[in-house]
């Protein structure tokens, strides 16, 4: 089914999008953005299946659209964290701080390979938008979603 197959389309475009913004705007992920990405892959690949698998389209089709909202829920926690409203548990999110009684030595040893941002620190990708790359995500999601579920209610009609 051609809506299928635009669902597949339109979950893998996030990530890859995503990924591109790294390169064309210099943007660094934190751990939470990262993690807003893998539900979106998974999507694709259950909209694909259902694409290929008339059978099986409305249950794999279905579970695309929880992949998507999967993608929104963690995207809805992240946004949660960059307005300060609850912290983010994941070690990566954290900035590095230095604890009592320890040394520069062992503070630089305690530092990751790779600088990482962190997810408390929003990133906002159009100048004078109010909307973090976190809250466009999930905006991004429910309208997918939302999309794929019209989809499938469609498809159930004919």
């Amino acid at each position: 089914m051609p809506s299928m197959l635009m669902l597949a389309l339109l979950a893998a475009a996030a990530p890859i999008f995503a990924r591109a913004s790294e390169g064309i705007w210099g943007i660094a992920p934190c751990e939470l953005c990262l993690w807003q990405r893998w539900p979106y892959l998974v999507a694709a690949g259950l909209a694909m299946a259902a694409a290929l698998w008339p059978r099986g389209r409305r249950a794999l089709g279905l579970l695309a659209v929880l992949a998507v909202l999967a993608s929104g829920l963690v995207a809805a926690f992240h946004i949660g964290v960059e307005q300060g409203w609850w912290p983010s548990p994941l070690a990566g999110c954290q900035a590095p701080h230095a604890v009592g009684g320890t040394s520069v030595e062992d503070m630089l040893r305690s530092l990751p390979v790779a600088p990482s941002k962190p997810c408390d620190a929003p990133t906002y990708l159009i100048s004078g938008l109010p909307l973090s790359m976190a809250a466009m995500n999930l905006l991004y999601a429910l309208a997918l979603a939302g999309l794929g579920l019209i989809s499938l209610r469609r498809g159930a009609r004919t």
